[in-house]
């Protein structure tokens, strides 16, 4: 990080570090959950989710690039296992052992309600402290939350398919 990039970030960059590496495994995960997602759906509106999470998926990878950006422009590494991702992630992966489009969907909407909440946190956390993260993490919570509304859009059409 460059000297004048150090003297305006003014939070604890090693916690800053923790919480952005949470993100990255975060990320991948999703990204991971969205394509396995994509390969393995049945049922109803089928064509639809799977172009949807095929679109998620290319979004949470883009997400994952940011975050090892950051990461590294702050000093730090980004985690370098899928078993870290695992382990340091709050928002973790479920597998499609039920690969019904409701049930999918269903899944994929919990995950992206915790990256809200996860997104939602860093930005307050570098408020007015980190503008570059700030501004990473509320361009990721940005898109979050349209996913969020199209998982809550996605399970509504079902429902009214089903009734």
């Amino acid at each position: 990080m460059g000297e004048m990039a150090k003297k305006i970030v003014s939070v604890d960059v090693d916690e800053l570090l923790t919480l952005l590496n949470e993100a990255y495994g975060e990320e991948w995960l999703a990204y991971y959950q969205y394509l396995v997602g994509a390969y393995v759906a049945q049922g109803q509106m089928k064509s639809a989710v799977v172009e949807e999470f095929k679109e998620h998926a290319k979004e949470e990878l883009e997400h994952a690039d940011m975050l090892a950006e950051r990461i590294i422009q702050l000093g730090g590494t980004p985690l370098l296992s899928p078993d870290e991702w695992e382990k340091h992630a709050k928002c973790k992966y479920e597998a499609p052992t039920k690969p019904y489009t409701p049930t999918l969907v269903a899944q994929n909407l919990a995950s992206e309600r915790c990256a809200v909440k996860r997104y939602k946190d860093l930005c307050d956390f570098c408020h007015g402290k980190d503008y570059e993260t700030f501004r990473i993490a509320e361009h990721i919570l940005k898109e979050e939350l349209a996913h969020e509304q199209e998982m809550e859009d996605f399970l509504t059409d079902l429902d009214v398919l089903n009734k």
